[in-house]
């Protein structure tokens, strides 16, 4: 058995159908959300569950496959975006990191849609609970069959992939984001030391 074999059993045992999915997409929401360039990719979905973290591509590779198991039928689906609205969020704490983000180029983030009750649901657990105290979007909490938030503004149309293209699809890291990710990361590994000492001081 595999470690996805076991997170699987482990999170969705003794569950019905719906609890099941929440199940998955909380536990899988609550990895720290960081850019890991060596596992971004189809290849690689399955360290983030022995790192311990991930960015969105092998989060939502690890969700469909668990919903998949679950028997639920998935897309892929891809969204152009610009680093914007995240740079207004690090400009608060970082002036550089913030330079640096609106310095990019256009992104593609992945997300699911998955096929509940005969219609297409909008899925993504990228972002980690913690964040959500920073100015991230965040989806809290989920009633396992409606829309969720994306946490990036599309700046163009979106591009769906069946289940079986995941494998097929490569990420490639353009030079601008190699001094980028790491400095992120490191700003939101602050962010979230900020949000447990908060949790700290109000108890």
């Amino acid at each position: 058995m595999n470690i996805v074999d076991e997170k699987f059993n482990e999170w969705t045992q003794g569950l019905d159908q719906v609890q099941a999915r929440i199940s998955v997409f909380r536990h899988i929401r609550d990895i720290p959300y960081a850019v890991v360039p060596s596992i971004m990719d189809y290849r690689g979905y399955r360290d983030i569950l022995k790192i311990g973290l991930g960015s969105c591509s092998p989060k939502h590779f690890l969700l469909c496959e668990m919903f998949q198991r679950l028997g639920l039928p998935v897309l892929y689906v891809v969204y152009p975006h610009r680093w914007e609205e995240i740079a207004k969020i690090m400009g608060e704490y970082s002036e550089r990191l913030e330079q640096m983000a609106l310095a990019l180029p256009v992104s593609r983030h992945l997300a699911c849609k998955v096929e509940i009750d005969d219609r297409l649901v909008l899925v993504d657990a990228t972002i980690d609970l913690p964040l959500q105290k920073a100015g991230f979007t965040v989806n809290a909490g989920w009633d396992g069959k409606s829309d969720m938030l994306l946490p990036v503004t599309p700046i163009g149309a979106e591009d769906w992939y069946y289940h079986s293209e995941g494998r097929l699809m490569r990420t490639s890291v353009a030079p601008q984001f190699q001094a980028f990710y790491p400095e992120l990361n490191r700003f939101l590994d602050q962010m979230r030391r900020l949000y447990n000492y908060l949790l700290v001081i109000d108890e």
